[in-house]
């Protein structure tokens, strides 16, 4: 049977993160959740998703195939239970882990008896990232020796560091007193960079002079990031590459953060944050107290942005100026404190294509497509 991750159901409640990828794309940990399943499952996995995004991604039209919820989060009894399903459906109190065969609603159903995670809400993505750090640096290193450092760094604590081929470390201070630090391939640390994990900086990444990197935060692949940063998942080919402190927060790819730009993530009252919700239309209660940013793809600010707890910024934003932008930025708004206008799609792609150039990377026809759904879709907002 092939394996299939599904959106159904689940896509929009994800928006912006999920208006330019399936959630199966999501990183959280060191890899995406695609990856995480391959590796579990040891198999090729497919994705379904919106029809405006499903030109990325190969479709599976078999039918007889296991379709898995692409919010579940895997791990190895997971993937042992799920491979072994031959019909029917895994279930865990109700919620459908994964359905076989040719006939998804099946009655036959079988009660998963082990622990479920499962992303219900954007700000788990930073909530179980320092979770998902730990499971996949056990993934990715099992049975591997680590390249070792020079004398040059200061290495300390009870939880292992791992370097791949390729990485470029030096004068840094690495801290695994509470969980592990992982170093992907090609990634260079500059000198006065201090770590605390759980911490993944991926493939490419570079950590600039003097970055500031507290746990359960992962840099994605192709980032440069600078400043402090606290619990913020970073997907990839992002850069905030000077001072400024993000937190609790997620941000998507191709963005970009002026220098001294900073995020909010608790309020002054230390009240429950809310988030802005494209489902209600309103904001939501998060039941957090530390709440940041999330950030969608292809956005930027300008130097010495401020953002408060809570702001929502959609895909293409382009925000400057002096004051606080208000805590809902939509795709493709040009401003900031004293309001916004529509950002022309053209000139926005103008931009999306000397960015991604930049790493050698087109931008297809594909992305624009997807682009122009998105600017079309949503015209209530700008």
């Amino acid at each position: 049977m092939k394996f299939v991750l599904s959106d159904r159901g689940f896509h929009g409640r994800f928006r912006p993160l999920s208006l330019t990828r399936s959630i199966a794309d999501f990183r959280v940990g060191i890899l995406t959740l695609r990856e995480k399943w391959e590796k579990y499952l040891g198999e090729k996995v497919y994705v379904e998703t919106e029809s405006y995004l499903q030109t990325k991604y190969q479709k599976v039209e078999d039918a007889d195939c296991i379709v898995i919820p692409s919010v579940l989060i895997p791990d190895y009894n997971i993937a042992k239970a799920i491979k072994s399903l031959e019909s029917g459906r895994l279930v865990k109190d109700g919620f459908v882990l994964a359905s076989a065969g040719q006939c998804e609603s099946s009655s036959v159903e079988v009660e998963y008896s082990g622990k479920v995670f499962v992303l219900k809400a954007l700000t788990d993505i930073f909530s179980l990232n320092g979770m998902e750090i730990s499971k996949d640096f056990e993934l990715l290193t099992a049975g591997r020796m680590s390249k070792p450092i020079s004398s040059t760094n200061i290495s300390f604590g009870k939880y292992p560091l791992f370097v791949e081929e390729g990485c470029s470390i030096e004068c840094a201070t690495l801290n695994t007193n509470d969980g592990p630090i992982y170093i992907g391939a090609n990634s260079e640390v500059m000198e006065g960079a201090n770590i605390r994990g759980p911490f993944a900086l991926c493939e490419h990444a570079v950590l600039k002079m003097g970055a500031k990197m507290y746990g359960d935060t992962t840099v994605g692949p192709w980032c440069k990031v600078g400043g402090e940063l606290s619990n913020v998942v970073f997907f990839g080919y992002s850069n905030k590459a000077h001072d400024g402190f993000l937190g609790n927060s997620v941000v998507g790819e191709w963005c970009n953060f002026g220098a001294d730009s900073n995020n909010s993530n608790l309020k002054n009252n230390y009240a429950e944050v809310k988030l802005w919700n494209y489902d209600t239309q309103k904001f939501d209660k998060t039941g957090l107290q530390f709440c940041g940013l999330i950030f969608g793809d292809h956005s930027k600010c300008g130097i010495n942005t401020m953002f408060n707890t809570g702001t929502v910024v959609g895909v293409s934003a382009n925000i400057f100026g002096a004051g606080f932008p208000r805590n809902f930025v939509p795709s493709f708004s040009w401003g900031g404190a004293s309001g916004f206008t529509e950002y022309k799609l053209e000139t926005a792609f103008e931009v999306m294509e000397r960015v991604m150039a930049r790493r050698h990377v087109d931008f297809t026809d594909t992305d624009k497509a997807i682009m122009k759904h998105i600017f079309e879709s949503d015209p209530n907002y700008r």
